[in-house]
């Protein structure tokens, strides 16, 4: 599977995108993600009848683009087409609120179909010590269970469906199997489910075509704010918080006037030790 995050071409994209839709808004802006999970094909996508992502290749995730809220038209076409007159999938209207985070992913539906899903997500604080493994099944497939460990955690998922679980932050092997089986159509792979993040998954590809594959996305920065946090030797953590500065401000004052007295002593013995030469 080929994973690329804003990379190469898909950076370019985003400045494309940025130039064809209207301005964002200076507050309350959507963010917005697109994942091309449609196998074997290279698409251009057109927004509000403007090619905003030229030669979009499998696999590959765009964004995060912030956006003013409002409604966006958008149509998918095979690569290099005159105009989206003859989209592959679409035109779909996609619906963003103010502050809204989604993704919006074409893929196949459970019939081998080319569709579009657009999902919010989930950006909810997360309690200290643990994070999200969001599971998004978007391949042409029956329903599957999610297994951890070789233990079923989600059960009978069927495209375009997604489960959300919160997890003690650290590393799962997870793989994909048909709903009542043990036997991986995907996986098993590690994820990483880190602390304050939504980690995503996705199961996409044909399972018929034998190309099911993975791909990831992540939303961090959904910490909660800790009733306590160690403050280590110095005590110069406990008390600072995003837009505070004055705990570390004292800090350094104290360490420089504490850095000039060690000075000012060292400075002073090397002056009396040459006088009594």
């Amino acid at each position: 599977m080929r994973k690329i995050l804003i990379s190469g071409l898909a950076a370019g994209a985003l400045i494309a995108v940025s130039a064809a839709l209207p301005a964002a808004a200076a507050d309350g802006d959507a963010s917005l993600s697109v994942l091309h999970a449609v196998p074997g094909v290279t698409v251009d996508v057109y927004v509000n009848g403007a090619l905003t992502l030229d030669d979009f290749t499998p696999g590959t995730l765009a964004g995060p683009l912030p956006l003013a809220a409002g409604t966006y038209s958008v149509a998918i076409t095979a690569s290099d087409a005159a105009d989206a007159s003859s989209p592959i999938i679409g035109p779909v209207d996609l619906n963003l609120a103010a502050g809204g985070n989604y993704t919006a992913v074409a893929h196949l539906d459970a019939a081998g179909k080319p569709t579009a899903t657009l999902y919010t997500n989930d950006t909810a604080t997360i309690p200290a010590g643990q994070g999200k493994l969001t599971v998004r099944h978007d391949a042409a497939a029956p329903a599957v269970d999610v297994l951890a460990g070789g233990t079923p955690v989600i059960t009978n998922l069927a495209n375009p469906a997604e489960s959300v679980l919160t997890l003690p932050a650290g590393t799962v092997s997870a793989s994909v199997a048909a709903t009542g089986t043990t036997d991986p159509v995907i996986g098993p792979a590690d994820v990483v489910v880190a602390e304050g993040t939504n980690t995503i998954v996705y199961a996409w590809g044909s399972l018929t075509d034998g190309n099911l594959a993975l791909a990831v996305q992540t939303i961090d920065g959904l910490h909660s704010n800790p009733g306590g946090v160690p403050a280590g030797n110095a005590g110069l953590v406990a008390t600072n918080q995003p837009g505070d500065s004055a705990p570390l401000w004292i800090g350094a004052a104290v360490l420089l006037m504490l850095a000039a007295a060690v000075t000012a002593v060292a400075i002073r013995r090397q002056s009396a030790a040459k006088a009594g030469r």
